[in-house]
């Protein structure tokens, strides 16, 4: 059965994008922590870091230099911003999917939570 993010990137439940390439797809946090709160995923269904494979390096390599480009698009890049994949239950992931949040547009506290 498809994750909930797989059927975001197959356009079965709605979502608002705000990246996309072959390779991941970034959308808007539906229950937003900060002024800018996004979900950065890989089209590829991965369940979360501890189910990477040393064939995922370059998906994930790719991922980061999204990260950067979304920090600047989005406006977060120069005041700073925070990257977060919450992996299994106590680490706080409630989708297995991995996933990347990224927040920012507002000081950040710590620790998290």
């Amino acid at each position: 059965m498809p994750t909930l993010f797989t059927r975001i990137v197959n356009r079965e439940i709605p979502a608002k994008i705000v990246y996309e390439d072959d390779q991941c797809l970034a959308f808007e946090d539906i229950a937003p922590k900060a002024p800018t709160h996004v979900l950065l995923i890989p089209k590829k269904e991965i369940a979360s870091l501890n189910s990477l494979a040393a064939e995922d390096a370059a998906l994930l390599g790719h991922m980061m230099l999204v990260v950067q480009k979304l920090a600047r698009d989005l406006g977060v890049a120069e005041g700073g911003y925070r990257l977060i994949a919450n992996t299994g239950a106590d680490g706080g992931q409630t989708v297995d999917h991995l996933h990347f949040h990224l927040l920012g547009g507002r000081a950040l506290d710590w620790p998290p939570g």
